[in-house]
């Protein structure tokens, strides 16, 4: 059974860090694109960040660049996200996705779909 599960979300005070990670199991994802995506309240899932399958290139919605920083493991089968300077309106469920294709990410080639973490962040 193929799995993508997340861990690391909570919550934290604004301007405060939290390390997301996303665990693979089932089969390897190192040939895949992987993102974060999240989804607010009330809100559509939107997109976060994404890395290729190398790891060489990495990409950010406007909101989070400068902030947030992607990264991967391929030899633990992991993915990461790291949130710093964190805001109110970063308060949401972050899932996490494997595409597939391996060099970017878009929500209609996604081929798994983690369960999702939630991170609140307070003002």
């Amino acid at each position: 059974q193929v799995q993508l599960v997340e861990s690391g979300g909570g919550l934290v005070q604004a301007g405060g860090s939290l390390r997301l990670s996303c665990a693979a199991s089932g089969r390897t994802f190192r040939g895949n694109a992987m993102g974060w995506f999240r989804q607010a309240p009330g809100k559509e899932r939107e997109f976060v960040a994404a890395i290729d399958w190398s790891g060489g290139s990495t990409y950010y919605a406007d909101s989070v660049k400068g902030r947030f920083t992607i990264s991967r493991d391929n030899a633990k089968n992991t993915v990461f996200l790291q949130m710093n300077s964190l805001k109110p309106e970063d308060t949401a469920v972050y899932y996490c996705a494997a595409d597939r294709t391996s060099f970017e990410v878009s929500v209609g080639r996604i081929a798994y779909w983690g369960q999702g973490t939630q991170v609140t962040v307070s003002s």
